[in-house]
């Protein structure tokens, strides 16, 4: 059973960030390559200090060919597109990137800000594309690492619009996530599988930022962002150490998120946890490795039980999560799939559980429909 003591301490998750007036001007160019400083408070969640604190290395020198940092502005609107087909142009682009990792041709900077735009804009109108990104298909022949980095990008960028970042941050936020594995294809042949607990895994993380780094990117904080993206809180990550203040905020995101990517893909030697297990574990790890805010922000997005999870109701009936209250995260909208007896139902029947204070979940089923 899941117990109330796994979940954050602190209170319900906060409510979802409401629509933002559009981005203000650009800064002054003295400016362009700090780290990001205009966070809106959200709840007791504020990642303005460690913004303003966070270390920003030197401006990267002009390059001609590389696009201006405006050219990642969000736009105030983009065209509409299906949430799977956001998924897919992304994947797509990150074959693409895979093909450059070890070729002199210019990264296509402006095409990713424009996938990475429109998944910012359906994160802030629904949730599907989040769910997409949460448990996407694994077609036949699919690069993982591609396929890992674009779950990574997506679920990056709801936390980001959780805590409050604006437009040009959430676009840079999401670049960085999806290209912090790139130094993977670089490793070896570039197609087999590196062992996650190997020497060689712990390369990844400087291999990508190099690569990212000859790309030229157009925010010059984007390669440090990526190398910083396995440093947890306390100083056990690497490959540094850093603790605290001194990792970027937006490589605070990515390090939550790619461990729950990792958890709930099939990326650990245990395989594939189910997203409340993942969930679990990332909370119980939070004193040490995870800045609990930021917790508490996947948390509100995903809950304990997130759709798609069987779960048994004290009633002795199973049923399937279909919906998630984020003020009751162990309340959610369920679909009743058996009987207390086990026998299938005879039509569906969909209960919100934050309506009904006497029926709840005892806990994961493991059985399926």
């Amino acid at each position: 059973m899941v117990r109330m003591t796994d979940l954050v301490r602190g209170g319900s998750p906060a409510a979802p960030v409401e629509p933002k007036k559009p981005a203000p001007p650009p800064s002054p160019p003295d400016k362009a390559t700090a780290a990001p400083e205009s966070v809106v408070p959200r709840a007791r969640l504020s990642l303005r200090a460690l913004a303003s604190s966070a270390p920003v290395p030197p401006a990267a020198p002009p390059d001609a060919a590389a696009p201006s940092v405006d050219a990642v502005r969000a736009p105030s609107a983009v065209e509409p597109v299906p949430a799977d087909e956001v998924f897919s142009r992304l994947l797509a682009m990150l074959d693409r990137a895979r093909t450059l990792v070890k070729s002199s041709e210019p990264f296509p900077w402006s095409d990713l800000a424009r996938v990475i735009e429109r998944a910012a804009a359906d994160l802030g109108e629904s949730g599907e594309l989040f769910w997409i990104a949460a448990n996407p298909p694994a077609p036949a022949g699919a690069d993982p690492i591609a396929r890992h980095q674009a779950r990574v990008a997506i679920l990056a960028l709801r936390v980001g619009v959780n805590v409050g970042l604006e437009p040009r941050q959430l676009v840079e936020l999401g670049l960085a996530g999806s290209l912090i594995d790139v130094g993977l294809w670089a490793l070896g042949d570039g197609t087999r599988r590196v062992d996650s607990q190997s020497a060689e895994y712990r390369l990844h993380a400087s291999a990508s930022a190099d690569i990212v780094r000859h790309w030229a990117p157009p925010v010059a904080t984007l390669p440090d962002v990526i190398l910083q993206h396995h440093e947890l809180e306390h100083g056990q990550g690497f490959p540094n150490g850093l603790r605290g203040e001194a990792i970027h905020p937006h490589a605070k995101i990515l390090a939550l998120v790619d461990r729950y990517a990792t958890l709930t893909g099939s990326g650990t030697a245990r395989g594939r946890s189910r997203p409340h297990e993942a969930i679990r574990d990332i909370v119980r790890t939070k004193n040490d490795e995870f800045w609990p805010p930021l917790i508490k922000a996947l948390l509100g997005e995903i809950s304990i039980f997130p759709p798609g999870t069987p779960v048994r109701l004290n009633t002795g009936e199973l049923a399937r999560v279909i919906g998630v209250n984020r003020s009751h995260p162990l309340r959610p909208r369920v679909e009743v799939v058996t009987e207390a007896k086990g026998h299938a139902v005879s039509a569906v029947r969909v209960i919100d559980l934050s309506e009904s204070p006497f029926v709840y979940i005892t806990g994961p089923a493991t059985e399926s429909r």
